[in-house]
């Protein structure tokens, strides 16, 4: 008989009661909720005290930001995984909160079925970051300051460029012509030679580096 995952155990950090408790009945169907917190001053205690899976973080939380509650959070739990929620459809906040460790970012107003997904991803390790921030998010890597780091090759910052953009393993391989497992070779490539474990992690790498895919 195959073994049953265990159901993932969510706070939710929000300053709008409502749209917490809107969050909080969609989600218990298949999750765990084991906490809702206004600010972000209760929501370190209650994260403390109740050492969840997933944090669902409001990225303007009082009164710490949601970007600062993020990286407080993965020093004292580094293995929770952070989904964000935002009104703000900057590309810079979106890879500002991949950087500090978020899994995952949604907009506010796709909160339903995206939320659901995005936390789907991060309970399994991987990253998610929806469609309506991708394009923004993509542009500012292109923008960004820094070269891509002459320690991955070429293809594979190319691939690397498609994962933080929001693409699947399987869409790099069909945008690039290749078998996904080609892709899956050099994602894990990628993992081993920069010491990165997770996928989360390998977006978040990007992110920080605001890499150049040229």
């Amino acid at each position: 008989m195959r073994e049953q995952r265990p159901v993932a155990r969510i706070l939710i950090a929000d300053d709008h009661r409502l749209l917490a408790d809107a969050c909080k009945s969609m989600l218990e169907p298949e999750f765990a909720i084991v906490g809702i917190v206004t600010n972000g001053s209760d929501l370190m205690d209650a994260a403390s005290a109740l050492n969840p899976d997933i944090v669902i973080l409001d990225a303007s939380l009082p009164p710490l930001n949601g970007l600062d509650s993020c990286e407080q959070i993965k020093r004292q739990i580094p293995a929770a995984k952070l989904v964000f929620l935002t009104k703000d459809p900057r590309a810079d906040v979106t890879a500002e909160a991949f950087r500090r460790g978020a899994s995952a970012c949604v907009p506010m107003q796709a909160a339903g079925e995206k939320l659901v997904i995005a936390i789907r991803k991060a309970s399994r390790g991987e990253s998610y970051l929806s469609p309506l921030f991708a394009r923004d998010t993509v542009t500012f890597l292109h923008n960004g300051r820094q070269t891509f780091q002459r320690d991955i090759t070429q293809r594979q910052s190319e691939i690397l460029h498609l994962l933080a953009g929001g693409m699947s393993m399987k869409q790099v391989a069909d945008h690039i012509d290749v078998k996904p497992g080609t892709v899956a070779f050099h994602k894990y490539k990628m993992m081993e030679t920069l010491n990165i474990k997770t996928t989360a992690e390998l977006i978040g790498y990007a992110l920080k580096r605001q890499m150049l895919f040229a």
